[in-house]
C-alpha cells in the first residue's frame, strides 16, 4: 500500500510557494542532469492586451539559453496548440504594435536565462501544463527534432548570418513597399485634415473631432505655418525697433560725452584767463 501511495504522489504537480509549477527539463533522452521549469498563469491586471489574454496566457520562469521560441512551442505544443511565445529577457508588459523591422535591423539578443509568455488556443491547455507531474521531464533535443549547442550552434549561427542576395532584395522590396504605403497614408490623412480645417476669410478655424479618444486639433499644419510666419514677422520687427532704440541711446550718449568736452575747455580757458589777470592799481 505505501509504495502504491508514494507512486501516486510522484505522478502529481509539484507546485512551490507563489503559485508555481515545477516542470522537469532533459537536454536529450540520454541526459541525466535535469534542468526546472517555473510555470504560472499569467494574471496581470494593469496589463489589458489581446496579445496575452489573461486566461490562456502560461508564464515560464528559468528558461535555458539553449532553448529558443521554436523550441518552447514544439515542448508545449503536447498540452494543446500554441498561438505564439514570446521570450524576454525579463518580465515587462507586451511591445507596442508597430512596423515589424528586418532581422538586419534588430539588436543581438543577450545570452542568458529568460521568462517566457506562452499563449495557448484553450484555456484548459494553461492547466493541463500546471499539473504535468515533475517525474516525466520534457526532452528539447530529439532525432527528429535536434537542437544543436556549443561549437556546432556557433558554427550554424556563423553560417546563417550570410544572406543570399535574392533573399536579401526580397526584404528590402518588402520593407519599401511597406514604408510607401504608411506614407501615402499619412500624406492623405494630412491633405484630409487640411480640407476639414480650412480657415474662412475672417480666419476662424473649424475645429473637428478625430477618432475617438483623440484630441481635438484646431490647427491644421497650414495654418500652423502662417502663425509661424507672423510671429517671425513680429520678432523682426521688434528686432528693429530695438535696433532704432539702441541707435537713439547712443546718440544721445555721444551728444552729452561732447558737451562734457566743451565743458571742460571752457573751465580750463577761464582758468587760464584767471591766472594771466594782473593787479594794475596804477
Amino acid at each position: 500500500m505505501a509504495s502504491s501511495k508514494k507512486k501516486h504522489a510522484a505522478n502529481q504537480a509539484c507546485v512551490i510557494p507563489g503559485g508555481y509549477a515545477v516542470l522537469s527539463l532533459k537536454f536529450s533522452p540520454s541526459s541525466l542532469a535535469q534542468h526546472k521549469l517555473y510555470v504560472k498563469e499569467h494574471k496581470v491586471r494593469d496589463e489589458k492586451s489581446s496579445q496575452r489574454p489573461l486566461d490562456k496566457t502560461l508564464f515560464v520562469l528559468n528558461v535555458p539559453p539553449y532553448c529558443s521560441e521554436v523550441v518552447i512551442k514544439r515542448l508545449f505544443s503536447q498540452f494543446g496548440n500554441v498561438n505564439s511565445v514570446e521570450l524576454r529577457d525579463q518580465p515587462g508588459s507586451s511591445q507596442h504594435p508597430g512596423p515589424k523591422l528586418s532581422c538586419f535591423f534588430k539588436p543581438s539578443e543577450k545570452q542568458g536565462f529568460k521568462v517566457g509568455y506562452i499563449v495557448f488556443e484553450n484555456s484548459s491547455s494553461v492547466k493541463a501544463a500546471k499539473s504535468h507531474p515533475p517525474s516525466e521531464p520534457l526532452v528539447v533535443s530529439t532525432e527528429e527534432h535536434p537542437v544543436k549547442t556549443g561549437v556546432q550552434k556557433w558554427i550554424q549561427q556563423y553560417k546563417d548570418s550570410f544572406v543570399q542576395p535574392d533573399r536579401l532584395q526580397k526584404i528590402v522590396d518588402s520593407f519599401m513597399e511597406d514604408y510607401d504605403k504608411r506614407k501615402d497614408e499619412d500624406e492623405e490623412q494630412r491633405k484630409k485634415e487640411v480640407e476639414e480645417q480650412q480657415e474662412d476669410e475672417e480666419g476662424w478655424v473649424k475645429v473637428t473631432r478625430g477618432h475617438k479618444g483623440a484630441k481635438a486639433r484646431p490647427h491644421s499644419e497650414a495654418a500652423n505655418q502662417r502663425t509661424m510666419a507672423k510671429e517671425m514677422k513680429k520678432k523682426k520687427r521688434k528686432e528693429l525697433m530695438n535696433f532704432y532704440t539702441w541707435q537713439h541711446r547712443n546718440t544721445q550718449k555721444e551728444h552729452i560725452a561732447e558737451l562734457r568736452k566743451k565743458f571742460e575747455e571752457d573751465k580750463q580757458r577761464i582758468a587760464l584767463l584767471r591766472a594771466q589777470r594782473k593787479f594794475k592799481p596804477y
